[in-house]
């Protein structure tokens, strides 16, 4: 099930934050802000085409692939997710 494997991605960028790896307060902030829409996208349980989630994750990624790769696989592996869901 789609939902419950970005569930446990979700679990594990958590944490990895919880580890402090060295992120400003602006960038624990929009990580935290992006896995809230994503957590209440699956408890919505909609399979909607929301781009802004999507192209959330992919900054994400892009923003951090150079400083911090396992933040970004697990963003990737999130990304993976949600447009297997159909999101």
């Amino acid at each position: 099930m789609p939902a419950r494997e970005l569930q446990e991605q979700l679990d594990s960028l958590r944490d990895q934050l919880d580890r402090n790896p060295p992120l400003t307060l602006e960038e624990r902030d929009n990580l935290h802000s992006l896995m809230q829409q994503i957590e209440a996208q699956i408890k919505l349980e909609e399979a909607t085409q929301d781009t802004n989630l999507v192209d959330g994750v992919n900054l994400a990624v892009e923003r951090f692939e150079v400083a911090h790769p396992d933040l970004t696989a697990t963003l990737r592996n999130i990304a993976n997710s949600l447009h297997s869901m159909g999101i």
